[in-house]
């Protein structure tokens, strides 16, 4: 069951950065994304095994900073764990040895997502930033489409004082 996660507005945080490097969980973003803007989770052969939806957030994270002469990138992990709160220890140092261009590390994910980062570059300068948070769990249907795409259909959402039962009734 994915949560649901909604951007922050992290521009006061970052506003003073010469270089940010955008660490994306692969799973519960883009599912809260492609749900949100209501468009395809994957469109194969559009946007390969990338949600267009999240792949839009992050440009529309960089953009604006690059027009300011900011650096960006962007680190991701999908094997052999997809979601960044379990990664493995030589995850971590790979993040680690990628931050180290990097004044900050904007974290697209869960507070979980943010530990993992935060533990990765305890021993660091680089500053960690959470930029998405939690509002609850979604469950969804995926739907296959012709040709390649899928497709979710939110089913319920547990937030917004909702109580989490509901879910599973």
């Amino acid at each position: 069951m994915p949560l649901n996660l909604q951007p922050l507005d992290v521009s006061a945080d970052i506003a003073n950065c010469r270089s940010v490097l955008i660490v994306s969980c692969p799973v519960c973003p883009p599912v809260s994304m492609a749900i949100q803007k209501r468009s395809p989770f994957l469109e194969l052969f559009k946007t390969g095994l990338k949600t267009g939806a999240f792949e839009e957030h992050i440009h529309g994270i960089r953009e604006p900073l690059e027009q300011r002469g900011v650096r960006t990138g962007v680190f991701s992990m999908y094997t052999p764990c997809p979601t960044m709160c379990l990664w493995t220890d030589g995850q971590r140092r790979r993040l680690l040895k990628r931050a180290e261009d990097y004044e900050a590390v904007l974290v697209l994910g869960c507070e979980s997502a943010r530990q993992t980062a935060q533990q990765a570059l305890k021993n660091s300068d680089c500053q960690v930033i959470q930029a998405m948070q939690m509002t609850g769990l979604m469950n969804a249907t995926v739907k296959f489409q012709f040709p390649m795409t899928l497709t979710l259909d939110e089913n319920v959402r547990a937030d917004e004082g909702r109580e989490l039962d509901k879910v599973t009734s």
